[in-house]
């Protein structure tokens, strides 16, 4: 008899094959989560009576979902992975299949703090739209309580909180860490360059503080974002924005004094939630779908056919495809770090759009006969310079219509794939531009020759030690490297007079290294139009010749990767034990890891010696 395995299990299951993979020792993990879709709604439990079954088929239910953890975007891992670290897409699909699911009468959305930026909210915003559209009232649980999740909460019918949460609608803040005092300290020496005043991706290892044109371009996104959320408050609450105003100032609410507020409906329990829906839909008895269209994991691994099994699960599986009645629109993800090679996914190793893996993706999709056009979804602050040109170039040669999307973050080389595209589409709150270029190198020899390490050289050329990182740029060195990076700014900037058909000239005003809100970059010219996902794909049909209301079949590319990719060298050199570590470290549950692992990672990107295209720092905005 097959039976649903428990998640505890399968996380337990993946660690050690991780941490055994990685050459780590196994962690101890404690308690054991609740099971993984142990009730589901469109699968109920087969009764004695064919005519009994029948009629539970059909019977009314409340769906309920969470959104809890990271939530990314992208096609994510595939196999067994894919249900226990979802992707935002397969929560969209579930609230849209509630939406087309005559049984459901109504939904209870549990909030549960997710990993979202303000885009990737629009998203679950519009899923939430449709549903209330179909007849179908939303009711939302809210347990975490920071903005952007009360952001998707406004979205529903009613809000209830939890008895013991906080509402935290504290307003929009930014951090920078700066590390050149600790580099001082250490007798290490960082030598970042720019192209563009505004650039600051180098000076969290340059700098002490913001420079006064860092500081200028963080007021204006931040104080945009700030005012799309009183606008969203006014707007939802049906409160007057001066009142939203005076509430952000204070900032922090218990249950009870956000209701006094007009900030929530109720407070309550999930179960008294799901019963006031129930009531409010006039279903006496109500049936809840908890986890509604969530996948059951099987876990018979039993004989050499659950060993085959297991292995298959965890290599990963391909997305389903189209049913083939209808034509396609490619959505190719560009996900994370642009880096040249293979991508990885971004359970494990922070995430990576990879050159090979995305321009092979944009070239099976120009090729497919049933792709009528491709959407490019862009979440990423940027990175290699040379990664970003090759992406651009497959974009741009693809004769199919391409539209670009753009996720939370879409910036610096994010925004250079983009302008690859005919239309631009981006959420209120992407944060996005920064047309500039930043690199340069890391002079650790005095840290070395301080702890008892000595170097000798031999060296014949006069640059020829530009790359080291034993002593900083001579005058030789520096011009030449600055030579490179001006030559990109101006690859950069002439790809963005032609994907927006603006002049040169115009263009400069809005480089420099600037970074807009989608909002802001809207009223700049450098994006089209505001919307989600669903408007890029109808632009996307349009531009393919497709009525509007002609059906499509979405496909997502690149195809999903499995664990043995990432842990067995598919996504790159040194990918095992940086996968290893991570997992090991979420499962854990140790603080910062996964922080000092980015810091880390554009570190070193930044002294490479090879020019940038990043977002200004590590932005953090909450």
């Amino acid at each position: 008899m097959r039976s649903i395995v428990p998640a505890g299990r399968v996380a337990g299951l993946l660690v050690m094959f991780v941490v055994a993979a990685a050459g780590l020792a196994p962690p101890v993990v404690r308690g054991e989560p609740a099971a993984v879709a142990e009730k589901q709604a469109d699968k109920p439990a087969p009764k004695a009576a064919g005519r009994a079954a029948d009629t539970d088929k059909k019977a009314p239910v409340i769906a309920q979902v969470t959104l809890s953890g990271p939530l990314p975007d992208g096609v994510g891992q595939g196999g067994l992975l894919a249900d226990v670290a979802p992707h935002l897409h397969r929560i969209v699909e579930r609230l849209d299949k509630a939406a087309a699911d005559a049984r459901v009468k109504g939904v209870v959305l549990t909030i549960e703090s997710p990993d979202l930026g303000r885009a990737r909210a629009d998203e679950l915003r519009a899923a939430i739209a449709r549903l209330r559209r179909a007849g179908k009232p939303v009711a939302a649980h809210l347990v975490g309580g920071e903005p952007v999740h009360y952001l998707v909460a406004l979205a529903c019918d009613t809000i209830t909180m939890a008895p013991a949460a906080t509402l935290e609608i504290t307003g929009v803040r930014a951090e920078v860490m700066f590390f050149k005092d600790l580099l001082d300290t250490l007798g290490v020496q960082a030598e970042i360059l720019q192209v563009g005043e505004f650039k600051g991706a180098g000076e969290p290892l340059t700098r002490s503080s913001m420079s006064p044109q860092l500081r200028e371009q963080y007021e204006s996104f931040v104080g945009d974002l700030f005012e799309q959320l009183v606008e969203r408050i006014a707007a939802d609450r049906k409160l007057a924005p001066d009142r939203v105003r005076e509430l952000v100032d204070i900032g922090v609410f218990t249950p009870e004094a956000a209701r006094e507020a007009g900030l929530v409906d109720a407070v309550g329990y999930e179960d008294e939630v799901a019963a006031a829906l129930a009531k409010r839909v006039d279903l006496e008895v109500p049936k809840i779908a908890r986890d509604y269209a969530e996948r059951k994991v099987d876990n018979d691994f039993s004989g050499i056919g659950g060993l085959v099994k297991l292995v298959e699960m965890l290599s990963g599986q391909k997305p389903q495809g189209g049913s083939g009645k209808h034509r396609q629109v490619a959505i190719v993800h560009v996900t994370g770090e642009i880096a040249s090679g293979k991508g990885r996914d971004d359970l494990l190793a922070g995430g990576s759009a990879g050159s090979d893996s995305l321009i092979a993706a944009i070239r099976d999709a120009a090729k497919d006969d049933k792709v009528a056009a491709i959407v490019l979804r862009i979440d990423s602050p940027g990175g290699s310079a040379l990664a970003s040109d090759l992406i651009w170039r497959e974009a741009r040669r693809t004769k199919k219509p391409v539209v670009a999307s753009l996720s939370d973050t879409a910036a610096s080389g994010g925004y250079y794939v983009a302008v690859a595209a005919d239309r631009i589409v981006a959420a209120p709150g992407t944060l996005t531009g920064s047309i500039g270029v930043v690199g340069g190198k890391i002079a650790v020899g005095g840290a070395l020759e301080r702890n008892g390490v000595h170097t000798d050289v031999v060296s014949k050329g006069r640059n020829a030690g530009w790359l080291s990182l034993q002593a900083p740029f001579t005058a030789a060195e520096r011009e030449a490297f600055l030579a490179t990076m001006q030559d990109v700014y101006r690859l950069f900037t002439s790809k963005v007079a032609e994907g927006r058909k603006m002049e040169v000239g115009a263009i400069e005003k809005l480089a420099e290294g600037r970074v807009f809100t989608g909002r802001m970059a809207h009223e700049a010219g450098l994006v089209d139009r505001l919307g989600t996902l669903d408007d890029a794909v109808d632009e996307a049909k349009n531009l393919a010749g497709l009525g509007p209301d002609e059906e499509v079949d979405r496909i997502l590319l690149p195809e999903p990767r499995g664990l043995f990719d990432d842990l067995f060298g598919m996504a790159g050199p040194g990918a095992a034990p940086v996968a290893g570590v991570d997992l090991a470290a979420r499962l854990l549950g140790l603080p910062g890891v996964a922080e000092l692992k980015v810091h880390v990672g554009t570190l070193a990107a930044l002294s490479s010696g090879r020019p940038q295209m990043r977002l200004p720092a590590r932005v953090r905005v909450r």
